[in-house]
């Protein structure tokens, strides 16, 4: 008796303490799942337009009267400080109900924002409900075409100019640089030829992925700079890399915070911005493919460019620096009240502005913007105009301002493309198409219906077959529901798409298949005269092995599907794949541990002994 005793302790103790376990992790996810019973509901957000100087905005009684006179019923006006707050009976129509306050008052700034409805205290956790896709929320796709060859060209032209540029600054007379088919080439005469290597090595620690090959001609020594195929490759990924990383900061500051941006194929980025209802701002700043540079102004020569103010001006071809040096850029106003847009400078940026400046205090700089956009013929062309110019008129550092804004419009992209990053290359909208929330919402019913449908059927199946074990199946399959839904709740990143929502349907049914194998085992158990105790035990065990093998062939396929994948498909496989993990959780765990506690419940009741 005593020994029986000892070997009954360790396993009560082991018992019990996964039994703990288990409980803390469904709790933890149960309450992280608790928000997406209180969806987030779309406010109307209206004040004034920025500098408007038309009459004011209208009062919250007279917005919401108008609203209802055009067929969008209010359910609730707020007025919080300077800004009025309207939610409709049909959140849905939160995009009409934009364009018709916006017509009726041009004066005012109308934003669809959504506002949390679940309790504080899960807010204060942090939690919130599954982020939906495009295809669920409504929004708007882009798929952008990143063109690599005007980059390269833009590229090579760049390097073209430094390179004249260095045969100056270095005096190597004998060197003349002229640009020839892909690329651009220096020639060196007798006089010049031992000038021409400094002047290749200076020019390849500033490209990187330039290669270079000479020859002589008579007495004529030729370099020829152009991109290799494996120089090309690093260049392409280089600027798909920054292209990807700027389009992001420019969703971050237009507030799209659950944005999806990814590459799709060689050179193809595609963009969905779900709950946008109103695509145009959105349009305008991803698309926009503008940059800024800095020049002095040459008096003799130089590169002639347009002013926006009208005229031309003759400019060093060579930038004293560029957009990329930007840190942040704000706007604000001068003394004279007139838009200007306030720089800050990184550290190689400040350095090259305090040498300039220095140099040229009282001289004129000038600030060049340009941008790329498609002729009558379909062609990508740069524009660039001159938008100011200004006398250094003291010691610049890291912090200036540039002034003689169009408009506080123009000051405010300017300050807001600056603070995303300029494009290396240009991006062309090739596709484009909005879901409306209506469809997103019907989407979403006809999604649940299936859900609901095929787990009542699933459920009643197994109360029905399996009786006792069924209804422990059933309990589990809940539970792995509502762990589902609450692991997608807590991972960054993870987006419910409609075929998300089939992800979860299958989910449950692989969920059964968990259990169906365990208890047919089960079932082989009790045909062999183990007690039901035994037979749960054993069952449990000799099935995991299937269990386990079947689920990592099939994670093994949602991972492939994951990582080459995207939109939809890629929904679909992460539902899949974190399904997986919850099934066998509960399947495998949680329900091993809810049999065994109700057969020795049943067998303490019946007074035998459980383990005999």
């Amino acid at each position: 008796m005593l020994s029986v005793k000892k070997d009954q302790k360790p396993f009560m103790a082991k018992f019990k303490l996964s039994y703990i376990a288990m409980l803390i992790v469904l709790i933890l996810l149960a309450i992280s799942a608790l928000p997406n019973l209180y969806p987030n509901k779309s406010w109307l957000h209206v004040n004034s337009a920025p500098h408007s100087e038309t009459q004011a905005v209208p009062s919250t009684q007279a917005l919401v009267t108008f609203l209802n006179n055009q067929g969008l019923k209010v359910e609730q006006g707020l007025d919080k400080q300077s800004t009025i707050n309207i939610l409709l009976n049909e959140p849905t129509k939160s995009a009409q109900a934009q364009a018709a306050i916006k017509a009726q008052y041009p004066n005012t700034q109308v934003k669809i924002v959504e506002h949390a409805t679940s309790p504080p205290w899960l807010q204060n956790f942090g939690l919130s409900p599954i982020k939906l896709g495009l295809d669920l929320n409504g929004g708007v796709l882009f798929v952008l075409d990143v063109d690599l060859d005007k980059a390269v060209d833009e590229q090579l032209v760049s390097a073209y100019q430094q390179a004249k540029s260095i045969i100056v600054k270095q005096k190597a007379h004998g060197l003349k640089a002229q640009q020839a088919g892909h690329g651009f080439e220096i020639n060196a005469h007798p006089n010049g030829a031992t000038k021409l290597t400094p002047v290749i090595n200076e020019l390849q620690s500033r490209f990187a992925n330039l290669a270079v090959s000479t020859t002589s001609n008579g007495d004529i020594k030729n370099a020829k700079f152009t991109y290799s195929e494996q120089g090309r490759s690093d260049f392409d990924k280089e600027v798909m890399s920054q292209t990807l990383t700027t389009l992001r900061s420019r969703i971050e500051e237009l507030g799209i915070t659950e944005a999806v941006t990814q590459r799709q194929g060689t050179q193809r980025i595609r963009i969905e911005l779900p709950g946008v209802q109103d695509p145009t701002e959105a349009k305008r700043i991803i698309g926009a493919t503008a940059s800024l540079g800095f020049y002095q102004l040459k008096e003799v020569g130089g590169q002639t460019f347009n002013m926006q103010s009208g005229g031309t001006v003759n400019l060093d071809p060579v930038p004293i620096f560029t957009g990329d040096h930007i840190n942040n850029a704000n706007i604000g106003r001068d003394d004279w009240g007139k838009p200007l847009v306030q720089l800050s400078l990184d550290g190689q940026g400040g350095d090259a502005m305090s040498a300039f400046s220095k140099a040229n205090i009282g001289k004129p700089m000038a600030t060049v913007y340009s941008e790329y956009s498609q002729n009558a013929k379909g062609e990508t062309v740069k524009k660039s105009e001159v938008i100011n110019v200004a006398n250094i008129a003291q010691h610049l550092s890291s912090r200036f301002s540039i002034t003689n804004m169009k408009s506080q419009q123009a000051a405010a992209d300017l300050a807001l493309l600056l603070r995303a990053g300029s494009l290396t290359a240009p991006v062309t909208i090739v596709h484009e198409q909005t879901i409306g929330p209506s469809l997103g919402s019907e989407n979403i019913s006809n999604g649940l219906a299936a859900l609901m449908l095929g787990m009542g059927i699933t459920l009643a199946f197994m109360a029905l077959w399996y009786r006792r074990l069924g209804l422990i199946a059933n309990v589990a399959l809940l539970l792995n529901l509502t762990s589902l839904v609450g692991l997608m709740s807590l991972l960054p990143g993870v987006v419910l798409t409609l075929p998300g929502i089939a992800g979860l349907v299958l989910t449950i049914g692989m969920a059964v298949d968990t259990n169906v194998i365990i208890f047919e085992r089960i079932k082989e158990e009790r045909r062999k005269g183990r007690t039901p105790y035994q037979a749960i035990q054993e069952g449990y065990k000799q099935a995991a092995n299937t269990i386990f093998d079947a689920n990592i062939t099939t994670m093994i396929t949602a991972l492939i599907l994951y990582g080459i994948g995207y939109g939809p498909v890629k929904g679909f496989a992460i539902t899949l794949a974190l399904g997986l993990i919850t099934s066998v959780f509960t399947g495998v765990y949680v329900s091993k541990i809810l049999s065994q506690t109700l057969y020795l419940k049943l067998a303490k009741k019946a007074g035998v002994n459980a383990h005999a």
